[in-house]
């Protein structure tokens, strides 16, 4: 069935208030910018609403491309008709005998917009069902558990009528809830706990931490990957790839054993600090999940944690690890994460490493190192390359040099 409208409801967005004429701007801007290939598209802003004039793209392909779009929580095809009765209950009934599949009960909804419009929604729902009904013999009324619900929706200008509604991403849209910086790791978590991120309106950019020649390229392209599909989702991001290398060996020299990776962590959350203070960055975004690894710990998140001032969020503490892996293959990062190539967090892991770390000996450790810390937090801030992954697998990629990602 062809189809000529797409009608897009927002989400969290009509939540906002004053501030609603902003977000709904910026999600229209985002959705543009998504759906920048179908040349044809005609966009109309309405109040919660945008209706997308198709022009002869394919509905289908649009559908799969606005279903990852954050701030929409609904979206559905639509026949537009004019607004004189009998037109309405016309489209109705082609609507209702071009559907693919054939229903035994229906019902009708009518939503008027449009108050002025001389009929009221009970009035609609009789007269149009009325016509469906004397002209599908074998369609019955159901109003409690219909097979289908044809919606129509009255406005000034048309009347929208439709039956299908297909579930969007939801959220807010991206970056309106200001900029945070993901950790990102080649494993599961870390990038579905981007998206979830993304989904809640932070525009994110993804560090990553390797120890080259421990860590090897495969393991770093992984990574790459990984940011490439986030990109798809908030059109492009910045990846900062930092050197590990030496303060990673430094820390697995300092004799504490037992405490490796919780010093290792808490030097990767300064590091990122450094990075999100010269990016304009308000929070750090981690996969952290509680009881999962022996860092993941309420004690372990506890000391690594207070090593950074800005606020960490982590959208999967609570989550169960399968409910992790369901999300990462919605999302398309799950066979990319399973890939055998390990990163850096996988290096010098004890045997018995510390579930419940005391802060005191832990910051004691670190006082040992002196100045030798800081100075190798800033060498690897210093190193760091910057490179610019761009929408979809075949988007561009751009690197940055390291003293121009500050700005």
């Amino acid at each position: 069935m062809k189809y000529e409208l797409v009608l897009v409801r927002f989400g969290e967005i009509v939540i906002k208030g004053r501030n609603r004429n902003r977000f709904e701007t910026m999600l229209l801007t985002q959705i543009r910018t998504a759906l920048k290939s179908f040349e044809k598209l005609e966009f109309v802003r309405s109040y919660a609403r945008v209706y997308i004039r198709l022009n002869g793209e394919s509905y289908e392909r649009v559908a799969e491309r606005l279903k990852d779009i954050f701030g929409i929580m609904s979206f559905s095809p639509v026949i537009g008709s004019e607004l004189e009765l009998e037109a309405i209950r016309e489209h109705s009934l082609q609507l209702i005998r071009r559907l693919s599949a054939r229903p035994r009960t229906f019902k009708v909804s009518v939503n008027r917009g449009w108050k002025s419009y001389p009929h009221s929604s009970p009035e609609m729902n009789h007269l149009v069902g009325s016509h469906v009904l004397r002209n599908t013999p074998d369609l019955k009324v159901d109003v409690h558990h219909p097979d289908v619900e044809l919606k129509i929706d009255i406005q000034k200008e048309l009347a929208y009528i439709y039956c299908e509604v297909v579930k969007g991403a939801g959220g807010f849209p991206l970056g309106m809830n200001g900029k945070a910086m993901l950790l990102l790791s080649g494993g599961i978590d870390s990038p579905v706990a981007g998206w979830m991120a993304m989904r809640k309106g932070l525009k994110v950019e993804a560090v990553h931490f390797h120890s080259y020649p421990y860590t090897s390229e495969q393991a770093k392209d992984k990574v790459v990957a990984l940011a490439k599909r986030l990109a798809y989702y908030g059109g492009k991001i910045r990846l900062h790839l930092v050197p590990f290398t030496e303060l990673q060996t430094k820390l697995a020299q300092s004799g504490h054993d037992n405490l490796i990776i919780t010093l290792m962590r808490r030097s990767m959350l300064r590091i990122a600090e450094k990075l999100a203070e010269q990016n304009g960055a308000l929070a750090i975004v981690t996969g952290d999940s509680l009881g999962q690894v022996a860092s993941q710990t309420l004690g372990s998140m506890n000391v690594i944690g207070r090593s950074a001032a800005l606020p960490l969020l982590r959208p999967l503490v609570m989550m169960d690890k399968q409910d992790i892996i369901g999300y990462a293959e919605r999302i398309g990062t799950y066979e990319t994460s399973i890939l055998p190539y390990e990163d850096c967090c996988t290096l010098f892991v004890p045997k018995s490493p510390a579930i419940n770390p005391n802060l005191k000996i832990v910051e004691r450790a670190e006082a040992m190192m002196g100045g030798e810390l800081e100075r190798l937090i800033d060498e690897a801030v210093r190193g760091t390359e910057v490179v610019v992954l761009k929408d979809g697998p075949s988007g561009d990629d751009a690197s940055e040099r390291p003293e121009d990602a500050w700005f």
